[in-house]
């Protein structure tokens, strides 16, 4: 039980809630910028966390990828309301909103990569003392918002990839792939847990998460 609630947990709960918060802060305002206050006039472009909080997402979820020691850890905050009415380009605006999040996610992960080369770490192994703190919470940075990045570009309703990959749809076959959404929360944890033609979605996840650190001089 120690184990679970040590600093390192903490820390990695913290960048977790905030990476999402973030996430979801990204949605709500390219949505205003492109003509819907939604997010806004309901209190969510704000950094408290209880604003955010959605009980699969931000707590089942990552507690259960936590505790069955997968190695991949991701999960996600409330999503915010966005009326697609109030935009002015309908399905390419919703496209940019839901690659608002995401992206957020990928500047994180490169400033983080970007602080943690300037201390001159050639791999996740670091020395000791003051320097290791500071590796460790950029790596988890790093880690967090990667998997978040991954995570919500797949393109399974109603994660962000969605939205976008129905931009390439034909306007009626769009609509019934988002239509997925209304469960798109019981389909995901089915594809989370079971695999499909020999096709595991977590290990999707974990190899495209791998393939990136690599890619970031990481692995």
């Amino acid at each position: 039980m120690d184990s679970l609630i040590s600093p390192v947990t903490i820390i990695f709960l913290i960048v977790l809630i905030y990476s999402a918060i973030l996430h979801e802060i990204a949605h709500g305002y390219v949505a205003e910028r492109l003509g819907d206050p939604t997010a806004r006039l309901l209190g969510r472009l704000t950094l408290n966390p209880l604003s955010h909080i959605d009980l699969f997402l931000t707590i089942i979820l990552p507690l259960m990828l936590f505790l069955s020691q997968t190695g991949i850890i991701f999960g996600g905050a409330k999503p915010v309301p966005v009326d697609p009415y109030n935009l002015k380009d309908g399905r390419k605006d919703m496209a940019l909103v839901s690659l608002a999040g995401p992206a957020t996610n990928i500047i994180l992960v490169l400033l983080a990569t970007a602080i943690f080369k300037l201390f001159h770490f050639d791999s996740f192994i670091t020395p000791n003392g003051f320097q290791e703190v500071i590796a460790a919470f950029l790596i988890i940075i790093i880690k967090i918002n990667l998997s978040l990045a991954i995570f919500n570009l797949l393109p399974i309703p109603p994660l962000d990839g969605s939205k976008i990959f129905a931009l390439i749809l034909p306007p009626r076959l769009a609509e019934s792939y988002l239509s997925l959404s209304s469960f798109g929360t019981l389909l995901l944890l089915l594809l989370l847990v079971f695999p499909v033609g020999g096709f595991s979605l977590m290990g999707i996840v974990s190899s495209i998460f791998t393939y990136s650190l690599s890619l970031l001089g990481l692995s």
